[in-house]
């Protein structure tokens, strides 16, 4: 599989992630459900904790990831719900150190009223490749 960055402006880049990209060549397609920060059992984690409930997040989305045999490095595309944008983007720079700077994807960032559960601040719905 072949990823080609596309991006008419370099802004994006220190944030982490692409205004587009180029997929060529690849086998295989995951496309998520919202990962969210709950356990195994489905049960909201950290209420008021944007920062964890995002690490949280991330990891219900390696677990999903892994049963694919994907990781992080597969995801092309990121998308972001919130019930907090200005909470979300001061925890922003987890998911670049996360995905490492050398992993970016594409993403949109959503405010919303609220998720599934009222406890729950962030979810991400990713698309991965190989």
């Amino acid at each position: 599989m072949e990823r080609k960055a596309v991006n008419p402006w370099s802004w994006p880049l220190q944030l982490g992630f692409d205004q587009a990209q180029l997929i060529e060549g690849h086998k295989r397609q995951l496309v998520c459900s919202g990962q969210d920060a709950v356990d195994a059992d489905g049960n909201p984690q950290h209420p008021g904790d944007m920062a964890a409930q995002l690490e949280l997040s991330l990891d219900n989305l390696e677990a999903l990831l892994a049963l694919a045999d994907m990781t992080l490095a597969n995801v092309v595309r990121l998308n972001v719900y919130t019930t907090d944008v200005d909470e979300l983007f001061n925890h922003w720079a987890r998911l670049p150190q996360r995905f490492g700077t050398e992993n970016r994807f594409v993403t949109s960032v959503l405010g919303i009223t609220r998720l599934a559960a009222p406890d729950l601040l962030v979810l991400l719905e990713a698309t991965a490749v190989d």
